[in-house]
């Protein structure tokens, strides 16, 4: 008998963990934290819902905290077996490990010194040296060649085109014959998007693990270059500063190449880029490192003005550099993390330009329910950060089809490779809006017997 049992990203986006249950060997895929909403974010401290040390293998489908934030907890209570990963995300999830134990540890530290927090004291959810034992476990595997995971369980890799290193992960349950095909599609990458390969078609399966982030909708038509650069003209004549929201990792890099390109076009300013992120400058080399990864179709890594580099590019590491930012009037570029400004130097930059008109923010990509990015995105005249109402002048603006997820359009062409019906679909990684209205188009359209699972929820699949 094969079980799978989700116990994160079921009706919500963040969270990420799917256990596999085939002839006693149990599998988890992906092992990410919670984010958004506080009763989400709160699952991350309750107790794991499966014994850790009972656990054969993880695996990650890429490197994004929904995805790998919340292995480190698991080494803290006991798991020390094989994770398995491609190169890529393996430097990439160390880099995001260990900023989020950074910032959890930050963060605990400056509620006790401010007395804001109920908990005394307020802790971390692991620390650094969680992080380091956690990445001892990881093992990198190659793309399209089949490896064994644990008991009759195989799977082999292939580009999701959503981020540096990204996957979806075909399984084989080989206890029987023909095997039982399973597919997770990690996160789906958008197709012609900046820096990222197209997605590789989906194999065909038997059971499918599909997200839906964008299942009841389509990014704009509108091309992402002219876009932005329509966004930065505008703010370029308010005269402050642009402020941008990025993940450190990957839409970082997409926001520098792109903006370097449109510089090189004639389409923006050469204006100064400051990248407010020690692990966004620590990616960026690993960028480079994996340049033959990427679809630079636009532009090039190398050369006298390097696209991911230059000297309008300024790296900022220390937290004295950041502070330094302060004093930029502009016109000039920020981009600081985190992406949903739920945490990181972004919080500080936040406090500081949004009280005054002359200042942008730009907005980029899905802004989870619960985080400060979401509110600001929906009008929210203050937000509030360590304890205080901050008013909202600065002028918001979004940037159209930024995401790096497939939208309902480029999810249903992935999938039209897959000719014969799956015998079991489950949507998740969506809210319940999304997935429910893709759950629809899909049984509609292509008769697919698909369900939206619950947090918790178990299916025997064989």
């Amino acid at each position: 008998m094969v079980q799978l049992t989700f116990h994160g990203a079921a009706r919500t986006v963040t969270g990420s963990k799917y256990l596999l249950e085939a002839d006693g060997a149990r599998v988890l895929v992906d092992c990410g934290m919670f984010q958004g909403l506080k009763k989400l974010r709160q699952k991350n401290w309750e107790p794991t819902p499966f014994d850790v040390k009972s656990l054969d293998a993880v695996m990650l489908t890429h490197a994004h905290l929904d995805h790998v934030g919340y292995l480190p907890k698991i080494v803290r209570e006991g798991y020390n077996h094989r994770v398995f990963c491609t190169p890529a995300t393996a430097e990439l999830a160390e880099l995001i490990m260990l900023d989020s134990a950074k910032i959890q540890e930050y963060d605990a530290k400056y509620a006790n010194k401010k007395g804001f927090s109920k908990h005394k004291p307020a802790l971390p959810l692991y620390e650094g040296r969680d992080v380091l034992s956690a990445v001892k476990l990881l093992r990198e595997v190659e793309r399209e060649k089949w490896h064994h995971i644990a008991g009759p369980i195989h799977a082999r890799f292939h580009d999701a085109g959503h981020l540096l290193g990204s996957n979806m992960i075909e399984v084989e349950v080989r206890d029987r014959d023909p095997a039982l095909r399973i597919l997770f599609s990690g996160d789906v990458g958008r197709y012609d998007g900046p820096l990222y390969h197209d997605p590789a078609p989906a194999p065909e399966c038997d059971v499918l693990v599909c997200e839906s982030t964008y299942g009841n909708r389509d990014h704009p038509d509108k091309d992402l270059s002219e876009g932005l650069a329509d966004v930065f003209n505008r703010a370029v004549k308010r005269g402050g500063v642009i402020l941008m929201a990025s993940f450190a990792v990957g839409r970082a890099q997409q926001l520098i190449y792109l903006m370097q390109v449109l510089k090189c076009e004639g389409k923006i300013p050469d204006l100064p880029i400051y990248l407010d992120s020690p692990m966004a400058c620590n990616a960026t080399d690993i960028y480079r490192e994996f340049s033959v990864d990427h679809d630079l179709s636009e532009g090039d890594l190398c050369g006298d003005r390097p696209v991911l580099g230059g000297p309008a590019v300024h790296l900022c590491r220390s937290v004295d550099e950041s502070k330094a930012l302060n004093h930029i009037e502009g016109p000039a570029v920020i981009i600081s993390s985190s992406g949903m400004m739920t945490a990181g130097r972004i919080v500080h930059h936040l406090k500081r330009r949004l009280p005054e008109k002359k200042n942008t923010i730009v907005l980029g990509g899905y802004m989870a329910v619960g985080t400060r990015g979401r509110a600001i995105e929906e009008g929210a005249p203050t937000i509030r950060m360590h304890g205080m109402d901050v008013p909202v002048h600065a002028a918001v603006e979004k940037v159209p089809g930024l995401s790096g997820h497939a939208d309902r359009s480029g999810l249903l062409r992935w999938l039209s490779h897959i000719e014969q019906p799956p015998k079991q679909v489950f949507l998740t990684h969506g809210e319940p809006d999304s997935a429910e209205a893709l759950a629809k188009t899909l049984a509609k359209d292509r008769g697919w017997k698909v369900t939206v699972p619950d947090l918790g929820e178990s299916h025997t699949l064989g």
